[in-house]
């Protein structure tokens, strides 16, 4: 998989930095392929190279390296289950970093002595370390480590048996996890149409009591003597006429909130077309993440290899020098082969940046021929390796069946790529969910394929999350419907996805059984 060829990369990094004796780059490629490792679930290979890494940084005396190294051992000792080696990973760390004043490293160090130290049942250890993490993360403005810091701290009240103040660190959480809000406007008009409809209710309800009540006062007044009638009478009508005056002051704040409703409705109609153009928008900025790290890799080797033909060069116009022409043919095949990678590396990322530019720009509406395999492949990666870097705990087994036999299809690649990359979305947020509710025993896939069938081209993406139940299956593809929490979808991804797949003459459809997962196909003409 990618991660398999990352690592490779990584091991290729650590030659070329010890060839050239560079110490900070053999720490830096050490500690990368420490990360990768973990990535491939492998903390074990993880920990060898993490503690070269660390014995390097040692040897060069570099604090900021010496950090960095040291609270990912801390992580890999948690993974590993030895929890108290990575108590004192974590310190060790921690009391490092507030030697140099490193805010971010000592944050992570807080966090990591908290989740550590409430997995040992040292919850009062565990709550002061999480609430210092939070405190150094507001400290900084730092959204990702607030919101780690919050999350932790509500696990460890709720393991106190504290509900109050776990709600409350968790709807913290919440609050720092959600990308997106529901648009005020949307929910001004739902609460004043609401409340108009009910203020309404409760008027005629308390009018029918009133007058059922008077009737009844009426019935009676034949059995009781004219006094009592009278009585009676009069205090019905104080009581109705301070009903009527309580009538005509609602009716006035009905009347006003009639009219604001109406003006936000009207001003939610203007704002619906800005959210559509936002929702295609906002897949821009899924991606960026996952296309800065698909761009760093090419772009790093590009670099190296550069500065190798630099020192191959200089051994090349010696060997000539010295009139040793097989040394400077040996050396200048040497040359060739690493420009030819140099060249391969650069045009990588050249196709990274124009696939970029492509999705950023408005549809043109023209179809051209375009490599469905290829397309599906690119957004799958930059959709994964984008919520990589949101969150590192993140991982899912990617299963991709690819018909080789397939020719180029006339698509708008734009629009198609926004189909997909809303699709991959969804499939990784399902399977997320599954997993904070089923645990470590849970294995999340998310699975792509293409194939002809009947002379069409179908796309399927499936995944083994919680699945779509019976009772919604049919609304989701209705604009504004979502599932998901409250600023987390604005309901409009499907929506405009159904709609694209239509405008090629396609179909879009799921296939789902609730708690076993689901199966988005589409289906293009070719």
């Amino acid at each position: 998989g990618k991660m398999d060829e990352a690592e490779q990369d990584y091991i290729k990094a650590v030659q070329i930095a010890r060839e050239r004796s560079d110490t900070i780059l053999t720490i830096l490629a050490y500690s990368n392929l420490g990360e990768v490792n973990l990535e491939q679930n492998d903390p074990a290979k993880a920990l060898k190279n993490l503690n070269i890494a660390y014995d390097l940084a040692v040897q060069k005396n570099n604090p900021e390296m010496l950090v960095q190294t040291t609270n990912t051992l801390g992580i890999v000792y948690f993974r590993l289950d030895s929890t108290q080696k990575a108590i004192s990973q974590f310190d060790a760390a921690l009391q490092l970093s507030k030697e140099h004043d490193f805010k971010t490293a000592i944050a992570k160090a807080y966090n990591g002595l908290a989740k550590a130290k409430h997995r040992r049942g040292m919850l009062q250890e565990a709550l002061a370390d999480g609430l210092a993490g939070l405190q150094t993360a507001e400290e900084m403005g730092q959204a990702q480590l607030q919101r780690d810091a919050n999350e932790i701290l509500a696990s460890i009240y709720e393991s106190s048996g504290d509900g109050s103040n776990a709600i409350k660190y968790y709807k913290k959480y919440k609050l720092f996890s959600d990308s997106l809000n529901i648009p005020a406007s949307e929910r001004a008009a739902v609460t004043y149409k609401g409340g108009y409809e009910l203020s309404k209710k409760e008027l005629e309800y308390e009018r029918k009591n009133l007058q059922q009540e008077w009737l009844t006062f009426s019935a009676l007044a034949a059995l009781l003597s004219l006094g009592v009638i009278a009585w009676i009478i009069n205090r019905n009508r104080k009581r109705l006429n301070h009903a009527y005056q309580n009538l005509q002051q609602k009716n006035i704040v009905i009347e006003a909130q009639k009219a604001e409703a109406e003006e936000t409705l009207s001003k939610l109609k203007a704002a619906q077309s800005q959210l559509i153009q936002s929702e295609k928008m906002a897949s821009l900025g899924e991606l960026t993440a996952g296309i800065a790290h698909e761009i760093q890799n090419p772009l790093n080797f590009v670099n190296n290899f550069s500065d190798l033909n630099k020192e191959l060069i200089d051994d090349m116009r010696k060997a000539l020098h010295t009139g040793d022409a097989a040394e400077a043919i040996s050396i200048a095949a040497d040359i060739h082969a690493n420009q030819d990678k140099i060249s391969s590396h650069g045009k990588r990322a050249d196709s990274i940046v124009k696939g970029m530019l492509q999705h950023s720009r408005t549809s043109s509406g023209h179809k051209e021929p375009i490599d469905i395999n290829a397309l599906a492949d690119e957004y799958l990666r930059l959709s994964y390796h984008g919520l990589r870097a949101k969150d590192k705990s993140f991982n899912v087994t990617l299963d991709t069946d690819f018909d080789k036999t397939i020719s180029k299809v006339e698509i708008i690649p734009q629009d198609i790529g926004r189909v997909l990359l809303n699709l991959y979305n969804n499939a990784f947020y399902a399977v997320m969910e599954k997993k904070k509710q089923s645990g470590q025993a849970y294995e999340p896939v998310v699975s792509v394929k293409t194939k002809i069938r009947d002379g069409k081209l179908i796309l399927s993406v499936s995944d083994n999350g919680m699945g779509i139940p019976d009772k919604i299956k049919e609304k989701i593809f209705q604009p504004f419907f979502t599932t998901k929490p409250s600023g987390q979808g604005t309901g409009l991804g499907l929506s405009l996805s159904y709609d694209i797949i239509k405008a090629h003459g396609g179909e879009l459809e799921v296939n789902t059984v609730e708690g076993g997962g689901a199966t988005f196909v589409i289906s293009l003409p070719v």
